[in-house]
């Protein structure tokens, strides 16, 4: 009778030995430098400590100048590319060897599983054939009056809060505008978040930033062992949020006249997935209404949460380096000056090269996903030292890149000039990733620059910004570790005084 609980138990753990065995060998045959290897969560014991943003630059320092270093995600083999041609090679020159993503949510999950920031190849590509007409230079051109609306709600709502002593939190405040945004643009609907913070979409979008142990370990799941996902019945979001969106989306498209009306899905977001729709009932196809919904909400989600977070850190670093805030401030009142009584539109804005050199010296420093994760379809010879096999998954390391004297000298200063006109050749080609390159780059870069350029336009303008004591200086602020995206993990805040 003991033999029959000792055996399986001894021959489990004899097998577990040999994988752990193998799997610290694996990189070291191959010529690879590698992280230890713990027997059960390989190179990812990290996780829920420490923010994979933080864990990628030191991994990165770690390990200079190798071009690559192995990992493993579990039980999964990974390489960490922290080279700038290598990253081109595999994000431009071979991305059909790279379509798919390491991501992915279950099918207990439809809502995370079918969207374009999740789902693989063919239904991706269909995907973000039909929804690149969303973010059209004419389109955006079109939500001239939006833009210029939130940005009066944002510089009303700081003065309301400076009359009633309330310090406002950069993030929640800069989060409210770019709900606003997202759900004008994308979806009609009527928003009032950045004067009071309230409204249905807003609520959704606060639930997304909640991040406790249990969401930690599903986005976890999710990113790096998605095999855990139905097994667990994670999910990419809040079930709450997942039902109430349902609800608000099926409001959204009776209000456009349902599925039946004919459509041309040039209006905004929302007109695009009802005409996905009707394009594959026409086409006698199956489209389930969850891919609708799941990409309402992934560009919610994406759209409100990364420019958020990239004004959050542009206006605490303006803050501390006064000198940089001023030449900014200059620069706008000079060009304010030259439009004779015209306001600014996204033109205007993208052709000032100080504006611009803030926002991406920001997202040099503060890349809100540090990393791109891509799946080899195949085996694949990464250089002439290396060859991959099918499946391996692939890390392109942005914020180690970034982070990296060799590229941006000193990189833990906040400097701007970096990236002005003149210093521009200095910049290595694929050293600076904050949207990834190739086929699957962001689809939103376009929108999220400007709903940037516009507020951090309308503040510098109309405010100095001071930092306020006993808050840490920008290179002391401490990373949220339960959540995966580089959000700080207190509220940051800055006193905002009126410019005469």
């Amino acid at each position: 009778m003991y033999y029959i609980f000792v055996l399986p138990l001894f021959i489990i753990s004899l097998w577990l030995y040999s994988k752990w065995v193998s799997m610290k060998n694996y990189w070291k045959k191959l010529g690879v430098p590698s992280e230890p290897v713990h027997p059960l969560f390989g190179s990812m014991s990290f996780l829920q400590k420490k923010n994979p943003g933080t864990w990628f630059i030191e991994l990165y320092q770690k390990y200079r100048p190798s071009p690559y270093v192995g990992i493993w995600i579990f039980w999964r083999r990974g390489l960490v590319i922290n080279d700038p041609d290598l990253s081109r090679k595999i994000l431009v020159k071979d991305a059909d060897t790279f379509r798919n993503r390491m991501l992915a949510s279950g099918k207990s999950d439809p809502m995370g599983a079918l969207n374009l920031f999740t789902v693989d190849d063919p239904l991706w590509t269909s995907l973000r054939r039909r929804l690149t007409s969303v973010f059209t230079g004419s389109k955006l051109r079109g939500w001239q009056e939006l833009y210029q609306a939130k940005v009066d709600d944002l510089i009303y709502r700081i003065n309301s809060d400076n009359e009633k002593g309330i310090v406002s939190e950069l993030k929640s405040l800069f989060a409210d505008y770019a709900t606003d945004i997202i759900g004008e643009s994308s979806f009609g609907i009527q928003c009032q978040s950045t004067r009071n913070s309230t409204g249905p979409l807003r609520m959704m979008t606060k639930e997304f930033e909640k991040y406790n142990q249990w969401r930690g370990m599903a986005w976890s799941s999710i990113f790096f062992l998605p095999e855990m996902v139905d097994i667990l019945r994670f999910s990419f979001w809040p079930k709450n949020t997942v039902t109430y969106f349902r609800k608000i989306f099926k409001v959204m498209v009776e209000e456009r006249g349902g599925f039946e009306k004919d459509i041309d899905g040039k209006r905004d977001l929302l007109d695009a997935l009802l005409k996905m729709k009707i394009d594959a009932q026409k086409e006698n196809q199956e489209m389930d209404i969850d891919i609708l919904i799941s990409n309402a909400m992934i560009f919610l989600q994406g759209g409100y949460d990364t420019s958020s977070s990239a004004l959050t850190y542009a206006v605490y670093e303006l803050a501390y380096n006064r000198e940089y805030q001023k030449i900014l401030y200059d620069e706008l009142v000079e060009a304010e000056k030259a439009l004779n009584g015209k306001r600014f539109d996204a033109e205007s804005l993208a052709k000032l090269p100080y504006l611009d050199a803030v926002i991406k010296e920001t997202m040099r420093k503060y890349p809100i996903m540090g990393w791109l994760d891509r799946k080899a379809l195949r085996d694949y010879q990464v250089n002439e030292k290396l060859t991959i096999p099918a499946n391996t998954v692939v890390y392109i390391n942005a914020i180690g890149m970034h982070w990296d004297p060799k590229y941006f000298p000193n990189p833990e200063e906040f400097r701007p000039d970096r990236f002005l006109p003149e210093n521009a050749n200095n910049i290595v080609p694929y050293s600076y990733l904050p949207f990834g390159e190739g086929p699957r780059m962001c689809i939103g870069k376009r929108i999220g620059m400007n709903t940037v350029r516009y507020a951090l336009a309308a503040v510098v303008l109309n405010f100095e910004i001071f930092p306020l004591a006993k808050l840490p200086q920008p290179n002391d602020i401490p990373i949220e570790t339960k959540g995966l995206l580089y959000h700080p993990a207190i509220p940051l805040s800055v006193e905002f005084k009126r410019r005469k």
